[in-house]
């Protein structure tokens, strides 16, 4: 109760609240929107955010809330203002979005697998325009229940570009007017990278994944950059719906981050599904012609025998080269922030910045760039700054990841690359399967499902779990889960398999 009493009453030097002078005496009232006397609005808790990570940002603000008023603040709900500025206010969420679909296109490869399970369908259209429509139309309603829970939190949304002030005291400036607070929090997540028209000519004429989904129609000839998960996932998407995918890459095989086995599987269902691969290639220019475009690429290992061609009727490009934090324009160099060499805010394991009273979370921080991973240390940092559980930090170990290729993938833990480097070759075993799943039993068509377990020490103790094929993405909590609790291959061995299904595979491998 101590720990709170400062902000739940207010000050009689300023008259505000929140305000933390220790002389402030009063009773709880109705939070003022702006100090009588002040020139600042001091809330509790001032969080930044933008365009790509507002879903995070919602989920932050309510662990937070959630985090505040199951506390001693319970009685005093009606008295919390928790200040939400909007780096680049625009509510949508790359990850449902995609997921729609991918939906989509897992729907279309199903209807090639209707007459071989004894059904007669007639000939189908797929309307682009129609999926967009009711995809958005989707992401607008959660977007509105998003923004109606902030509301009934009473959680104030400043709309507008947020930069920091050279004063003396953490403070942020939006359309002329100043902010301040106790906690600022930083989860301005990333943005696409797009080379520039200077070191690619015609680069502009690409779009980014966020321009994928302004699409109004499908492309029908396509050209993706980039041998990442969003890459990937979106050569996979395009392929599905009809469109001719092309993939460059600069190397041998896509996701070459992920295991060996993976990133050997994926890139061969990949070429199965028709995606057009073109390995150790990268693109020289871009130029419209006519309605379309044409892309000049260089193909080859090395300088001495690459080689130059033109790629022509494409209807759309599509850069998927990595992303980069959203710090600029937060003019941090005034606080004399930590960046990294890439522009991600340096944390330590508590989400602290360089600075005191400043925190970041999510994707501006450069480290495992998912949705679920910024709730989590969100939620970590709400118990520490307002549950008073000092120990509180998020756990990086372990993180489950699902990649929605065709078919997805699932894994957790290390590589075996990763894990040969951390124990040694001669402590680990390797246990991996391959086969067809059922599905595929009276189909013309076929994927593959590929697993592997990393075991390390004489307990095998299992510490990376990887696998692709049917269902990967919903199965892979599960096991992340025992994963996570320390378990062993003895352990997966002393589990009754469920039959028949793929995932039996991973208790049975011997």
């Amino acid at each position: 109760l101590r720990f709170f009493k400062d902000f739940i009453r207010r000050c009689s030097k300023c008259k505000d609240y929140y305000c933390y002078h220790p002389e402030g005496q009063g009773q709880p009232q109705a939070p003022l929107l702006y100090s009588t006397t002040n020139q600042f609005h001091t809330p509790s808790l001032t969080i930044l955010s933008s365009n790509s990570c507002s879903l995070v940002v919602r989920a932050l603000a309510s662990q937070m809330l959630l985090a505040l008023v199951n506390g001693p603040l319970l009685l005093y709900k009606c008295n919390l203002l928790l200040l939400l500025l909007l780096y680049l206010f625009l509510l949508s969420d790359p990850v449902l979005l995609l997921q729609v679909m991918w939906n989509a296109a897992v729907h279309a490869e199903y209807l090639h697998d209707h007459a071989d399970y004894g059904f007669e369908v007639p000939s189908v259209k797929f309307s682009w325009r129609m999926i967009k429509e009711k995809r958005d139309a989707y992401v607008s309603k959660l977007n509105d229940i998003y923004q109606n829970n902030l509301n009934k939190d009473q959680v104030e949304t400043i709309r507008g570009h947020a930069t920091f002030t050279s004063d003396a005291e953490p403070t942020l400036e939006v359309d002329g007017k100043r902010y301040t607070a106790p906690h600022i929090l930083i989860a301005t997540g990333g943005r696409p990278i797009v080379p520039s028209d200077k070191d690619i000519p015609g680069a502009s004429l690409g779009i980014s994944s966020d321009g994928f989904f302004e699409l109004e129609e499908l492309p029908r000839k396509s050209v993706i950059v980039g041998a990442g998960y969003i890459a990937v996932e979106i050569a996979g998407i395009l392929s599905a719906l009809g469109s001719n995918a092309h993939l460059l890459i600069r190397h041998e095989k896509v996701l070459r981050t992920f295991d060996s086995m993976i990133s050997l599987n994926c890139t061969q269902e990949l070429e199965s599904a028709g995606v057009k691969i073109l390995k150790h290639t990268q693109v020289k220019s871009l130029k419209k012609s006519g309605g379309s475009l044409e892309v000049t690429i260089v193909t080859g290992e090395s300088d001495q025998t690459a080689t130059t061609s033109v790629l022509k009727d494409v209807d759309c490009l599509l850069w998927a080269i990595g992303r980069s934090p959203n710090t600029d324009g937060l003019n941090l160099s005034q606080l004399g922030l930590k960046l990294d060499p890439k522009g991600h805010v340096v944390v330590d394991e508590f989400q602290n910045t360089s600075k005191t009273g400043i925190y970041a979370v999510g994707d501006v921080c450069g480290k495992a760039l998912l949705t679920p991973v910024a709730i989590a240390a969100g939620r970590k940092l709400a118990h520490r700054l307002f549950e008073g559980k000092e120990d509180s930090k998020m756990d990086y170990s372990n993180i489950p990841t699902v990649v929605f290729s065709h078919p997805p993938i699932g894994t957790v833990g290390l590589t075996e690359e990763e894990a040969v480097t951390k124990y040694g070759r001669e402590r680990l075993k390797i246990y991996t399967t391959s086969f067809t799943p059922m599905y595929h039993a009276v189909t013309s068509r076929k994927t593959k499902c590929v697993m592997k377990l990393v075991c390390a020490e004489k307990e095998e103790k299992v510490v990376g779990l990887h696998m692709q094929g049917f269902g990967s993405d919903e199965m892979l909590q599960g096991f992340a889960v025992a994963i996570k609790m320390g378990a062993t291959k003895s352990d997966f061995d002393n589990t009754v398999a469920i039959h028949p299904t793929s995932s039996e595979e991973l208790v049975t491998m011997r």
